[in-house]
């Protein structure tokens, strides 16, 4: 299991998701994506992504204007 960041500041919607969506397919199971995001409609976006796609939101957080949100992927 490896850790990883994905810079999404400063992207509107469908960006983030986007984004996050090609990362997770150069991972490999049970891999941890971090998404950083300012968007915050990428709070709802990115977890219904997930949901749909299988893979599980293990947790978000809130850093001043940022939105961390951590990603398990299962392939």
């Amino acid at each position: 299991m490896s850790h990883y960041e994905l810079d999404a500041r400063r992207m509107l919607c469908p960006m983030p998701v986007i984004k996050t969506q090609n990362k997770i397919k150069e991972l490999a199971d049970g891999d941890i994506l971090e998404v950083f995001c300012t968007d915050p409609g990428a709070l709802s976006d990115i977890p219904a992504w997930a949901r749909i796609n299988g893979h599980e939101v293990i947790g978000h957080r809130e850093k001043d204007d940022e939105i961390i949100i951590s990603v398990r992927v299962s392939v």
